[in-house]
């Protein structure tokens, strides 16, 4: 990977697209000599070049030569490598070789916001980051854990904070899962000066672990309190004493927004197989449900493996939505639409709760305690329920359709 004074990073070969390779060696005087390789050089390797020094020199580093073999990266990836082989070649640290940020100024994520779709992007590969905002998902996660081999965690995470700065994902709401703790709070460092909107914590087991992560976030944003940290905690529960714990997670944090299972890890943990029908996981995917619930947070299903199975999908989906989850991951961008449409209230759930909303506010305009739909009477549980049926329809985009 690299030796004394010299470091690379990034990826070669004909395979490639939207990614570079380059290897920096320091030198003692010469200045910054770059040899530059790219199908692209004629276009913009002035361009390239200009990246490479501004990341240097921002790093404070005066003298290396620095060899680039380009596939198509832009220059928040040419930056990423540029920092990560430099830093393993010796580079001190403490430099800044952040790009200039390019993401519009965004208000941050509401506690309660639709998150029926959240999509996997692997930390590491650039090439799936770029245009993830144009499939429209509820969330993206740029992922530092599972996705990325022990030997590029460093540079992932620079590429992880170089997205945040430079990447729009359109409305997507920002996430970025971080590794288990100890290291999960080096990835913290580097990610939170950029502000994603919400920080994913898998192998969950205890309140403490959501401690240290909240305690990470106020130390690095230079906040006192909960109440000034705008990043919400999305912990995941993937071991039997996980599980048991759920509500001690749930309800151990403000910043917690929600809670999800990671049922991979969990069979495992168990000792037994995952299965389409997911019995094996019921008693923990119904016992989540209940703690978020309790807590008053949101309950996140986990991910559907086969991309190739889209009536398994959707029959998954139903069945998350009917044990009371809001949502689930996504491994492909295929899996988004099913998804979004799986976790809808279909038009007859749309209109009877717009019934029951409209009787209990004609009620309320005329000071009665009871509210009455026809014949029947419906009971307080049933308002509440059709209220937050009619939120959900209205910010999915649904309500104007089931109203014509």
């Amino acid at each position: 990977m690299s030796a004394a004074g010299r470091g690379e990073a990034g990826r070669a070969g004909d395979d490639v697209r939207s990614d570079l390779h380059v290897a920096v060696e320091l030198t003692a005087s010469g200045g910054l000599e770059i040899e530059l390789i790219s199908r692209v050089a004629s276009l913009y390797g002035d361009s390239i070049r200009e990246t490479v020094r501004s990341t240097l020199s921002g790093m404070g580093v005066r003298h290396a030569r620095v060899q680039v073999d380009d596939k198509g990266a832009v220059p928040f990836v040419i930056a990423a490598r540029v920092e990560a082989a430099a830093l393993r070649a010796g580079a001190p640290p403490g430099g800044d070789g952040r790009p200039e940020s390019t993401v519009p100024a965004r208000t941050h994520s509401a506690l309660d916001r639709l998150r029926r779709s959240r999509l996997y992007l692997p930390g590491d590969q650039p090439k799936l980051q770029l245009n993830a905002g144009l499939h429209r998902p509820d969330g993206v996660i740029l992922d530092l854990e599972d996705s990325v081999h022990s030997d590029h965690k460093d540079a992932a995470r620079l590429m992880v904070r170089n997205a945040l700065r430079c990447v729009d994902f359109g409305g997507a709401e920002r996430m970025v899962r971080i590794n288990p703790l100890p290291l999960g709070l080096e990835d913290l460092d580097a990610i939170v000066p950029e502000r994603p909107d919400m920080v994913l914590l898998p192998k969950t087991e205890s309140a403490d672990q959501v401690a240290a992560v909240d305690a990470r976030i106020r130390e690095v944003l230079g906040v006192a309190s909960d109440a000034e940290s705008p990043i919400w905690i999305m912990p995941i529960l993937e071991t039997a004493l996980g599980i048991e714990r759920a509500l001690e997670v749930a309800a151990s944090s403000p910043s917690v927004a929600a809670l999800t299972i990671g049922l991979e890890d969990y069979t495992a943990d168990l000792g037994v197989a995952k299965t389409v029908e997911g019995a094996e996981s019921a008693y923990a995917r119904g016992r989540l449900v209940n703690a978020a619930t309790a807590a008053g947070v949101q309950a996140i299903d986990s991910v559907f493996g086969d991309v190739g199975d889209e009536e398994g999908l959707r029959a998954w989906a139903g069945r998350s939505r009917a044990l009371g989850f809001e949502g689930m991951g996504c491994v492909h961008p295929r899996q988004i639409q099913p998804i979004h449409e799986a976790f809808a209230p279909t038009t007859g759930e749309i209109e009877k709760a717009l019934r029951i909303v409209a009787a209990f506010e004609e009620a309320e305009a005329k000071g009665l305690g009871v509210v009455s739909l026809g014949t029947r009477m419906v009971d307080p549980p049933v308002v509440l329920r059709a209220q937050r049926l009619v939120d959900v329809a209205r910010r999915a985009g649904l309500l104007e359709e089931a109203e014509s």
